[in-house]
């Protein structure tokens, strides 16, 4: 099964956090898990990363697939902002990647399970 990382765990794992790094091993040594992360959460690492962060973050990013955003993925992710948007304030990018996950069959771990409110997702809180 594809493992969708959020990009707050992307994040605290290049800032450092302990826990990210356990987590991403466990996910990485698992044989029934795939890493994978969304098109929007790569961009949201890279957009904000520094010039001296580039080598090890895209090292880093290395490890996982990034899923690709095509016009199936865009119009499931509008149905869902449209739907989730008005009462639990669904943003885009966390849209396209529910989006993406319920394409193609995968779990979204994160660190807040609210971001993704979709009774019919894969959703699980890494640490």
């Amino acid at each position: 099964m594809r493992a969708y990382i959020d990009a707050d765990i992307l994040i605290w794992h290049l800032r450092g956090e302990k826990k990210a790094l356990e987590f991403l091993r466990r996910l990485r040594e698992d044989p029934g898990f795939e890493l994978w992360t969304g098109a929007m959460q790569r961009a949201e690492v890279v957009f904000f990363m520094r010039p001296a962060e580039k080598s090890a973050t895209l090292l880093f990013l290395s490890q996982f697939s990034t899923a690709l955003v095509d016009e199936t993925v865009i119009d499931k992710a509008a149905a869902l902002y449209r739907d989730w948007r008005p009462n639990h304030g669904l943003d885009i990018n966390d849209a396209i990647l529910a989006a993406t996950a319920l394409t193609t069959g995968g779990r979204i771990y994160c660190l807040n399970r609210k971001h993704y409110p979709m009774p019919e997702l894969l959703v699980s809180k890494a640490w």
